[in-house]
């Protein structure tokens, strides 16, 4: 009997070494932790004055060799379209309604698949039309401001969020991740999309323009961007079909 209450008591007295072994290496665990410097790798605090998405911020320059040409991009939706061509020869009936016109494109009038898709091809190299394009961007909203375009304007917050709304159509925009979306619905069906997405480094930007009426399938068209320096704001430059390019001195104000 006696015995065995020894070894209770040995027992004990070795559990309470080891709790205080414990005890003690915490406390010096943490003396050692506070007397450290703060790790590299460590999270920064939070900058409330850089926003928490990428900077598009900048004045962009269209960058003609990387974005699509709207002949080409067509071409290849048509050859793509060839396997279905025989299921597409019934067409769908001729419907007469009202047209939608856009600069000096008229829309809507016929319902054929091919012409469809060619006009659709035609609007989105209307609306890509300027070749440079001036972002501003704060914690709270970004603006993009293109020649010959109403500007677009988002908030930065996560969500849909209704820009315009009108009997003549409607816009909303949002962020898909780090992706600016602008969707803006016309009459007749007619929905254009512009998807902005800028690199990580912030040199080079992407615009994807989709065009669909009544549901078809979209015609897309890339445009590819560079960050460049704008200086005084004396040219006027339009992208046409026929020659490219186009600039014009702007006549500055007496």
């Amino acid at each position: 009997m006696l015995q065995t209450e020894q070894q209770s008591m040995n027992f004990q007295h070795t559990l309470m070494r080891i709790r205080l072994g414990l005890v003690a290496l915490l406390l010096v665990s943490q003396q050692l932790a506070a007397q450290a410097p703060r790790s590299e790798d460590e999270l920064p605090l939070l900058d409330l004055d850089t926003p928490l998405r990428l900077n598009f911020a900048g004045s962009w320059e269209k960058d003609f060799a990387r974005s699509d040409k709207w002949e080409d991009e067509l071409n290849r939706v048509l050859q793509m379209r060839q396997e279905q061509a025989a299921l597409q020869r019934a067409g769908v009936s001729g419907g007469t309604g009202p047209r939608v016109s856009l600069g000096n494109l008229n829309l809507g009038g016929s319902n054929r698949r091919a012409a469809n898709l060619f006009e659709l091809a035609q609007l989105a190299e209307y609306i890509n039309r300027p070749s440079t394009m001036e972002i501003t961007q704060d914690r709270n909203e970004i603006r993009i401001e293109r020649r010959g375009e109403a500007p677009l304007v988002c908030s930065l917050e996560m969500g849909p969020m209704s820009t315009f709304s009108s009997a003549h159509g409607n816009e909303i925009c949002g962020w898909d991740l780090q992706q600016l979306v602008f969707q803006i619905t016309l009459p007749e069906d007619l929905v254009i999309q512009h998807r902005f997405s800028v690199a990580s480094d912030g040199d080079e930007l992407r615009m994807v323009t989709s065009v669909s009426s009544k549901g078809s399938t979209p015609f897309n068209l890339i445009s590819a961007f560079n960050r460049f320096d704008a200086g005084p704001d004396n040219l006027n430059c339009v992208l046409t079909v026929s020659r490219g390019r186009v600039c014009s001195q702007i006549t500055p104000l007496d």
